[in-house]
């Protein structure tokens, strides 16, 4: 079945996660640990540290630009052919230019901001966003690791 650019495909979930965030900082460790515990006993599992780290980015973006006044939610999805990570915010806008099709501008390596979309878009099998009823959710796939031999 085709999929939109801003929606990811359809799978079959393995296993799902979801916790509310508080909106500070504090919520990048807690996403961080709730993607590591997710993908713990998975075998042949997305990778964790990439897992992590676009985790770390998205929930990082949605604390910094969105207002703290509602709370920001972490979706993780175990999947037969990876995971699936959605952060969930209140501000419906794009997340910046995230789902543009390439090339994609090269950020200023003097500049502090900017790269953390790069990384989404560079390594994750697919990402996007869409529209929520209270706001967006920004998701990135991971493809699970080859099978040991």
């Amino acid at each position: 079945m085709p999929h939109s650019p801003g929606t990811a495909p359809a799978a079959e979930a393995t296993g799902l996660w979801r916790i509310a965030l508080p909106h500070t900082t504090a919520a990048v460790p807690i996403a961080r640990a709730l993607v590591r515990t997710a993908l713990a006993d998975v075998e042949d599992g997305a990778d964790c540290d990439t897992a992590e780290l676009l985790t770390a980015e998205l929930v990082a973006n949605a604390v910094e630009h969105t207002d703290g006044v509602s709370t920001i939610e972490l979706a993780v999805e175990l999947l037969p052919e990876g995971c699936r990570v959605e952060v969930h915010d209140p501000d419906p806008s794009p997340p910046g230019r995230l789902s543009d099709p390439p090339p994609h501008p090269v950020p200023d390596p003097w500049q502090e901001h900017g790269r953390g979309l790069l990384l989404v878009r560079t390594l994750s099998a697919a990402c996007g966003h869409r529209p929520t009823a209270r706001g967006k959710a920004v998701w990135f796939r991971l493809p699970g690791a080859p099978a040991r031999a």
